[in-house]
């Protein structure tokens, strides 16, 4: 799903020369992808906790590619509006694919198990990041819109993996009332609304950071420097090699530890803070690179402990609604970083301070409200004090 969006910055200003349109409408196809699919995440997370994961996995997973070869015949056409519509359908199948299965890999582990596979969740997550300006860079050798005919080569084997190898966990549960439903959704958000909206605007404002300064960091190279091609994607993929290793090293760590969770998360956004600081005072290529490090670092410790804490903190009935919807606020992220960036781009000191400062107020709020341990959930979903009020030891 990753490649849906990262793929795509490397070849950003090829695709604004070749279509002749502005910074602010290339942007679209990465925001026209991520917007709708913040919006249909929760739908999709809804779907999920009441039909299963699989069943929401599978169709969306058919849906992503075929929006790929509508955007890609598009691009052949020379239809720019028929591209946007092709990223649109996109950004509907992807709903359906990586938010849901965090959720799902929170069904098939409990415990320390958990965090370690949402940690090589996130970690595969980045090393899509990773691959995909190399990738994006090397399809584009052949022609610059190759890449949209790679996502239904890549979407369909995905989906007969994912059906024929994964065996969903049994729920061992019936289908709750969709009244039912919803009062354990208030309930939930009642007891724990706090602190899941901090951890929302972590991810929040990580995952806009670093989709922005990629898309400003590509478009520096280019047009700064006139590195293009494969060596800006293996330029653009060093600080999203750290974050992955980061991502995947943190998840190993945390083993669903509280404390260490909110060390990782308070650290990682102090550093995204300090790094976006800095950014608008050094010219030097390799001074900027070693920043842009220093995000991805700080990055990679968030992501995975913000997958364990959220996941954790609610039980399987409603991890699919909950898991999707702070989905869907990095997704809304992805969608705003470019377009901000580009549009904010001759204001350049304004701009990276600003999200130093966004990224230091997370911090604090994450030192304040992420606070509560016996919050997580042990397996089957108990509340870890309600076990304990109940004098029954915690799974």
């Amino acid at each position: 799903m990753v490649l849906g969006n990262s793929m795509l910055i490397p070849v950003l200003p090829t695709i604004e020369s070749k279509m002749n349109v502005s910074p602010l409408q290339v942007s679209l196809l990465i925001t026209l992808f991520s917007v709708p699919a913040g919006l249909v995440i929760p739908l999709a997370g809804i779907l999920s906790d009441r039909l299963g994961r699989k069943p929401i996995i599978i169709p969306s997973l058919i849906l992503y590619g075929a929006g790929g070869l509508l955007t890609g015949f598009a691009s052949i056409w020379g239809m720019y509006g028929l591209m946007l519509t092709g990223r649109i359908i996109q950004g509907i199948g992807a709903a359906g694919t990586a938010p849901i299965t965090m959720a799902l890999v929170s069904d098939l582990y409990q415990k320390e198990g958990r965090s370690k596979a949402l940690g090589v969740i996130e970690a595969s997550n980045g090393m899509g990041k990773v691959l995909s300006p190399i990738l994006g860079s090397l399809l584009a050798l052949i022609t610059w819109y190759t890449l949209f005919f790679a996502f239904p080569i890549l979407t369909v084997p995905s989906a007969l993996a994912i059906w024929f190898l994964i065996k969903e966990p049994n729920r061992n549960q019936k289908e709750q009332p969709l009244a039912q439903y919803k009062d354990h959704l208030k309930k939930t958000w009642d007891r724990q609304g706090r602190w899941l909206s901090v951890a929302f605007f972590a991810g929040l404002i990580t995952m806009f950071t670093l989709f922005g300064v990629l898309f400003f960091l590509s478009d520096l190279l280019e047009k700064r420097y006139g590195i293009d091609g494969v060596l800006k994607g293996l330029i653009l993929a060093i600080p999203l090699l750290a974050m992955s290793t980061t991502s995947y090293l943190a998840g190993s760590h945390v083993n669903q530890k509280m404390s260490i969770m909110k060390k990782f998360i308070v650290i990682g956004l102090f550093m995204i803070a300090v790094g976006m600081g800095l950014v608008p005072f050094f010219n030097n290529t390799y001074v900027l690179l070693a920043i842009l490090v220093g995000i991805g670092v700080g990055s990679g410790l968030i992501l995975p402990c913000l997958n364990t804490l959220i996941t954790s903190a609610v039980g399987s009935q409603e991890r699919g609604m909950i898991t999707s919807l702070y989905n869907s606020i990095r997704f809304l992220g992805v969608a705003l970083g470019p377009p901000v960036f580009g549009a904010l781009a001759g204001a350049k000191i304004w701009l990276f301070l600003g999200n130093a400062f966004l990224s230091a107020i997370g911090g604090f709020l994450s030192m304040i409200f992420i606070r509560k341990p016996e919050r997580l959930k042990g397996k089957g979903g108990k509340s870890r004090l309600l076990l304990r009020k109940k004098g029954l030891r915690p799974t």
